[in-house]
């Protein structure tokens, strides 16, 4: 029975020392909830670490049993591993740099090693529990190089991941020294997600900027396996929460709340320590609020829980002392002797507590600098069932993509954030309770099951449009069987590709001309009356007229903009416009200009940059920026750009090979049809012909091709197959 293995860095349990033994308890978080349903269920299981250090191999081996039972296994780490790779690469790398602090990075090469040993240690005990037809989820920054070392064991197997934090700018991506490493990690997963749309466009960015891989949309196409990058925004348990609010020790906290606060508004503020939360903003902004707004003088509390985290790290414990300072000034300069405008605690609390403040809160003041989502923001709407409250929300969190009801601010804008409070304050109950049903009804609906269930469902799909879009090897039975086909029909259509298919590809473009092999293999196929052979090419009508001018082929040139009947004259499609030439012009001759080895073929209808003769790897990394800067004169004059083998093609909307296929289709009707192409450009001839029609993909199996062949060698071989006598 196929099982699905969850990994992230911690499993969800807390193991506590006492009484000279260990205690196991299931934890609370969001994670842990919204999974539950999968790792509890038959076979599955999470790996992860359990969170203590434990050296003695008895000891480990008791943990281990003790897990077993709750489908938990543990992936056991020294303290040296837990500082360098996760207090030192995974805290002081990825995160600054993933919440746009670069400034606090510390690249630290004995920490990277540490945190390749670490995620090779997690992927050996994958690899130990995995079967084939097992599912693999992957989750946050702590293992970004995971689901590349299980691809490389088991190619075949379903791998998913998801980044619980920002994905920075590649502008930011790229001071990290390895980068590539890390996004070659990500890249063995088979679905990649991301809370925003947002995250989904900076880690597209960085892939094909830094490596040699190439996107569509949100498709990437690595090692010929496709690979998609998708926005999840994650959800929260809402029906618990929502059903605290009537807990009897809730409600016993919610008395002594509004006894101790006397009818005062409460502004809630909960976070954990951290410098991309902005806290420091945010006392900044209540302070401007007091000093500019002396009527909220004893008639507002700012109740802020700072949850303690890492405050042994030196930039952690400068912001403890920093936030220290900055509340006892303000509760000295305003407070007064019944009132103190904040009431601060450096600890966390019981959920009973937690969810007493969200249902006692007038405002929640959620305004980090820098956000994966912020559960908080969603707790606190889940929380109130009488629709009241007034949720001040960051614009850089991501659930301020969903939550758009809220008050949205900049962070960094004390005196927005000002004005927020007051109109939150003074909100009038109508628009109070219209905003916040439309809240309830996003966080209720996106909970955390439905986002656990959308992901593993769209995980299956992209599964499943690998295997569709896998074309078969031309193994002889396949070749007999088109072989057989060809001898029976009576009326056939040969559409062949010209580089790549026909030849290899050559440094030199003109150097790819025909030898007199090809010549005596075309011509015996047009030898047959039987048969209508036409090349379809993106070549010059020019050249191809110079090769095959003299011979009994039907000829199309440049993608569709020239034709030539057989024994006809060239023809262009009617219609097309050169005006935007120029300007596509001058910014590839920018771009060949810095990339030695490129040049720029012009064409009737369409421009191309090569990049065949350019520095492997180099090549590549241009053409992505070239094509992110061609997107404006696309969407300008109506243009299609190709994304070919070693070039990229600009050229008319109007023009491409499923249209020109299409004309070919027209008027006949043909009982046998083979067509055969390597790159992108023939996908539109693939797609444009009818389902009886053979196609071959050369040199790849990703493709709406039936079939694949691994190189123009093997295309000859099968062509001369079918006119042996």
């Amino acid at each position: 029975m196929n099982k699905t293995i969850i990994v992230s860095n911690r499993l969800p349990v807390k193991i506590v020392e006492e009484n000279n033994g260990l205690s196991f308890t299931p934890s609370e978080g969001g994670l842990a909830t919204g999974l539950g349903s999968i790792y509890k269920e038959g076979n599955n299981i999470w790996i992860g670490w359990p969170g203590v250090d434990i050296q003695k191999e008895e000891e480990q081996q008791f943990v281990t049993d003790e897990l077993k039972s709750l489908n938990l296994i543990p992936v056991f780490l020294s303290k040296e591993e837990i500082k360098r790779y996760y207090e030192g690469f995974s805290n002081e790398v990825l995160w600054p740099i993933f919440h746009y602090l670069s400034t606090y990075a510390n690249y630290n090469y004995q920490n990277w090693l540490s945190y390749v040993q670490v995620n090779q240690k997690f992927a050996d005990i994958i690899l130990r529990e995995l079967n084939p037809g097992d599912t693999v989820w992957v989750h946050d920054y702590q293992l970004l190089l995971v689901p590349g070392l299980i691809r490389l064991q088991q190619p075949e197997v379903s791998i998913a991941f998801f980044n619980h934090i920002p994905f920075p700018s590649q502008e930011l991506f790229r001071l990290i020294p390895w980068r590539k490493e890390l996004l070659r990690g990500m890249l063995g997963a088979d679905l990649l997600g991301f809370h925003t749309f947002d995250d989904v466009r900076h880690f597209l960015s960085a892939a094909t900027h830094l490596l040699p891989v190439h996107a569509d949309a949100n498709r990437l196409r690595v090692d010929n396996r496709i690979v998609l990058a998708e926005p999840f925004p994650m959800g929260m348990d809402s029906e618990k929460f929502s059903k605290l609010g009537s807990d009897p020790e809730v409600l016993a906290h919610i008395q002594n709340f509004k006894q101790n606060f006397d009818g005062k508004k409460i502004i809630l503020s909960i976070d954990r320590l951290d410098y991309s939360k902005g806290i420091i903003q945010r006392l900044n902004a209540f302070e401007l609020l007091l000093s500019k707004n002396p009527e909220y003088i004893e008639q507002i509390i700012l109740y802020m829980i700072v949850v303690p985290s890492r405050d042994t790290v030196p930039q952690y414990r400068k912001l403890k002392d920093e936030i220290d300072r900055l509340v006892g000034r303000i509760n000295a300069r305003f407070r007064t002797f019944e009132w103190h405008p904040i009431a601060y605690f450096y600890h966390g609390y019981p959920i009973e507590i937690i969810s007493a403040l969200y249902n006692v809160a007038d405002v929640c003041l959620v305004t980090p600098m820098r956000d994966g989502m912020n559960l908080v923001s969603k707790e606190y709407v889940a929380s109130r069932n009488d629709n009241t409250g007034v949720l001040v929300l960051s614009e850089m969190a991501g659930a301020s993509k969903e939550l758009n009801d809220a008050l949205l601010v900049n962070p960094n804008n004390i005196s927005e954030i000002r004005k927020a409070l007051v109109t939150a304050l003074n909100m009038p109950r109508p628009e109070m309770e219209e905003r916040m049903k439309a809240m309830r009804a996003v966080v209720f609906k996106f909970n955390i099951k439905h986002w656990v269930k959308i992901f593993m469902n769209r995980l299956q799909h992209v599964k499943q449009m690998q295997k569709d879009s896998m074309a078969n090897l031309v193994k002889s039975s396949i070749r007999a069987a088109i072989q057989e086909r060809y001898k029976a029909a009576q009326n056939r259509l040969l559409l062949f590709d010209y580089d790549g298919t026909l030849v290899g590809f050559k440094k030199e473009i003109d150097e790819a001309s025909p030898d007199a092999a090809l010549y005596d293999l075309l011509d015996s196929f047009v030898a047959d009356e039987k048969n209508t052979l036409v090349i379809i090419s993106g070549r010059k009508h020019i050249t191809l007229e110079q090769w095959f001018g003299t011979k009994s082929y039907a000829l199309i040139a440049e993608h569709g903009a020239w034709k030539k009947d057989r024994g006809g004259e060239w023809e262009q499609l009617p219609g097309l416009s050169t005006n935007w030439k120029s300007e596509v012009q001058k910014l590839m001759e920018d771009y060949t200009d810095k990339t030695p080895g490129s040049f720029i073929e012009e064409k009737s209808y369409s421009l191309a940059w090569h990049y065949r003769k350019v520095q492997k790897g180099l090549g590549s990394l241009r053409a992505n920026e070239l094509m992110d800067n061609l997107q404006y004169h696309l969407n300008t004059y109506g243009l299609k750009m190709l994304d070919g083998d070693k070039v990229v093609e600009v050229k008319n909307a109007d023009v491409n090979k499923g249209r020109a296929t299409l004309n070919l289709l027209h008027d006949t009707d043909y009982d046998f049809i083979l067509a055969i192409g390597d790159d992108r450009t023939d996908e539109d001839t693939f797609k444009a012909l009818p389902e009886k029609a053979i196609s071959i993909k050369v040199g790849s199996n990703v493709s709406a091709a039936k079939y694949y062949l691994e190189d123009q060698e093997e295309v000859r071989d099968l062509l001369s197959s079918l006119v042996e006598k």
